[in-house]
């Protein structure tokens, strides 16, 4: 008798565990990668699924995350400017200024560092930065996690996410990770010039957009690419658009702002950045770290005239001695002709991306 009572308690726990899982079944989220991208990683530890992603997104926008509920991810990178923030200096729910500028969120998947410092080595842990930064969204986890379990339909969102009850800043971060990893751009003029250029096929449509690429851009392309012309290309080339790495590109000759060097406490990095991405780059205005250019042709005047000595300036930046690249004002309309090619409306306008 007693062997059947714990038979019985056995399959009881068993079929109830069975039937909390009910209904519940993630699936596999499928990134629309570009053909001529590379593969990305994604973290073992965080697998990418629909149920993953759309949790993301609503998280990306929900501004229960701040301290006083009016400010979200999307406040300060919204679309109209390609996921970055047109004001030079974002401003945090207590009315205080950043001393850098909203990087935009473009192709992230493929990043090895993140924050102008590269001081978050993964997008996880980038995303857990901003909600208890005092000049940002300035509230504890505790407490931001605290309002997401008094909604029943995020505990249940959770659930269908990560497949177990319960909600922290982890699961948090890994779902805005895998909505952010979903936000690729690359159906740019731009990508069409590339994969012509490598010998790459073109689809129909891309076949339509080649026919429309004037001499002018690319004469500004061959500029751009040329280390007798702009000089772009060392820190800016390929399906990114960038390389992952740091630099000081002349802005200043002193810093007040070590940059990498703050966090690596190396002199050789003091005045060095991330270098972003140029996608979308006619969109993401104002640039470079500080947000003090706020035009395009004032960036192509600095790499033209304006380079500042410093010991750690970048060595790859050519003719620096001479302040720069020395463009006439030929050279320089034509490399931003190419400059504009790099803007991709379909990742803009994309619905997926925006606020559900």
């Amino acid at each position: 008798m007693k062997y059947l009572l714990v038979v019985f308690i056995i399959l009881t726990v068993f079929f109830s565990c069975k039937k909390d899982k009910v209904g519940f079944e993630q699936t596999p989220y499928e990134l629309k990668i570009p053909s001529h991208f590379p593969d990305m990683i994604i973290p073992d530890d965080n697998p990418m699924s629909v149920q993953g992603v759309a949790l993301g997104r609503k998280l990306f926008y929900e501004k229960q995350l701040s301290g006083d509920n009016t400010m979200s991810c999307g406040s300060c990178h919204g679309p109209e400017s390609s996921f970055s923030d047109p004001n030079q200096f974002s401003t945090g729910i207590d009315g205080i200024q950043g001393n850098r500028n909203s990087m935009a969120l473009i192709n992230l998947g493929w990043q090895t560092s993140f924050f102008w410092d590269g001081r978050a080595k993964t997008l996880e842990e980038q995303i857990l930065g901003p909600v208890p930064n005092p000049i940002e969204m300035h509230q504890s986890w505790k407490d931001a996690v605290a309002k997401l379990n008094g909604s029943v339909e995020y505990r249940n969102l959770f659930f269908m996410a990560f497949g177990e009850a319960g909600i922290d800043s982890i699961k948090v971060a890994k779902s805005i990770a895998q909505f952010l990893r979903t936000m690729i751009s690359g159906s740019s003029k731009y990508d069409v010039m590339y994969k012509y250029e490598n010998n790459l096929s073109l689809n129909s449509e891309e076949q339509s957009i080649y026919t429309t690429i004037t001499p002018s851009e690319w004469a500004g392309y061959d500029l751009f690419k040329s280390l007798n012309g702009a000089d772009c290309f060392h820190c800016h080339k390929g399906t990114m658009m960038q390389v992952n790495g740091f630099s000081n590109n002349g802005l200043d000759a002193s810093f007040s702002d070590l940059g990498r060097g703050a966090i690596t406490g190396l002199v050789g990095d003091n005045g060095k950045f991330k270098i972003p991405t140029l996608r979308n780059i006619a969109l993401s205005a104002p640039y470079m770290h500080d947000g003090r250019f706020t035009t395009l042709d004032e960036v192509i005047d600095h790499y033209s005239f304006g380079i500042q000595q410093s010991p750690s300036l970048d060595p790859l930046i050519e003719y620096s001695a001479q302040g720069g690249v020395q463009l006439d004002a030929m050279e320089k309309d034509l490399l931003k002709q190419f400059l504009l090619t790099l803007t991709d409306y379909n990742f803009i306008n994309n619905p997926d991306f925006r606020e559900p």
